[in-house]
């Protein structure tokens, strides 16, 4: 598998002067707010979703001075939806650096977040980038209802699949597809062109959502804890394939796991084993390859070029990574 910086190389000079406006782009004359910003820029994730951005306009058209904007407006949504998700889920801990909320608190985490929120907003604005604005505002409206739904139906533990995959669409997909639609926009592309890489994004964003959701039953050697997502309660495409398979009785008893001994690493444990003997890896390994196809089979509607190259190649690493 190539390594994301051999991935990075076509777009690297873009990636570089990116850094430079995104960083610009978060400053204030509020000392605290710049201290907290630099926090964040300092210990940054791997940049995919600029990735998606800039190889998207490349594929469709050419990178222009509008896809930096459509690539910053991303990362600042991006990165106030962290923000203000480590506030809710109440975690101290981000990429494994202290949190905003672990060292300014909530109420400052919270306000951070929506200044980022607002300075991807006065950017589009002030640009007229209303494309943009349109694009990202509709994922930011999926992010919170899935969100909100996945929190709902955690209390009763009745999801079944395709309500699983109604929350994975709007939490985590719908993020990835405004990448792929506001790098393609940027290029100038016509609007169904735009929705397809809508598409695009989509399906690339299920995919990574369910390799993270294996990932929870230890199928690599990784830094995320075993069983994180069941100490949440979080119902997952795995598990719940495996209680599909599973007689009422077992069922209930596994449901019961979850529900009241979440914390008890033996039976978080005996749900892990029982996910595996139901065929529920095995089950979302399936779900995640079709999605990963059905993303190779959309590209291959667009012209070869270095872009749509660094695009195969970045949905394979959100496939075959192991982190």
């Amino acid at each position: 598998m190539s390594t994301l910086d051999s991935i990075k190389k076509p777009i690297a000079t873009e990636l570089d002067l990116f850094e430079k406006r995104f960083r610009a782009s978060m400053k204030s004359n509020v000392p605290l707010l710049d201290r907290i910003t630099y926090y964040i820029v300092k210990r940054k994730g791997k940049q995919m979703r600029p990735m998606f951005v800039f190889f998207s306009a490349g594929m469709c058209g050419g990178i222009t001075d509008a896809t930096h904007r459509g690539a910053a407006l991303v990362e600042l949504v991006h990165t106030a939806t962290l923000v203000h998700d480590d506030v809710v889920d109440n975690s101290y801990q981000r990429r494994g650096f202290f949190s905003v909320n672990a060292l300014w608190k909530n109420k400052v985490a919270v306000l951070v977040g929506d200044f980022l929120l607002s300075k991807g907003m006065t950017l589009s604005v002030e640009n007229q980038d209303f494309e943009f604005l349109r694009i990202l505002n509709s994922a930011v409206t999926d992010m919170s209802e899935g969100e909100l739904l996945q929190m709902e139906k955690a209390r009763r533990l009745d999801i079944d699949e395709q309500v699983y995959f109604d929350v994975i669409r709007k939490k985590t997909a719908s993020l990835i597809a405004s990448c792929c639609a506001s790098g393609a926009a940027s290029a100038g592309a016509e609007p169904d062109v735009v929705k397809t890489m809508h598409q695009l994004g989509e399906k690339i964003g299920l995919a990574f959502q369910i390799k993270d959701d294996l990932f929870d039953f230890g199928t690599d050697d990784i830094g995320k804890p075993k069983g994180i997502d069941i100490k949440e309660k979080k119902m997952t495409l795995p598990l719940i394939y495996a209680l599909n398979q599973a007689d009422r009785a077992t069922k209930r008893h596994v449901i019961q796991l979850v529900k009241t001994h979440n914390n008890d690493n033996k039976k978080i444990q005996e749900v892990i084993d029982f996910v595996r003997d139901n065929g529920g890896l095995d089950y979302a390994n399936r779900m995640m390859i079709k999605y990963q196809e059905e993303a190779f089979a959309i590209l291959g509607n667009f012209p070869e070029s270095v872009y749509r190259t660094g695009l195969e190649q970045l949905i394979r690493f959100t496939t075959e990574r192991n982190k």
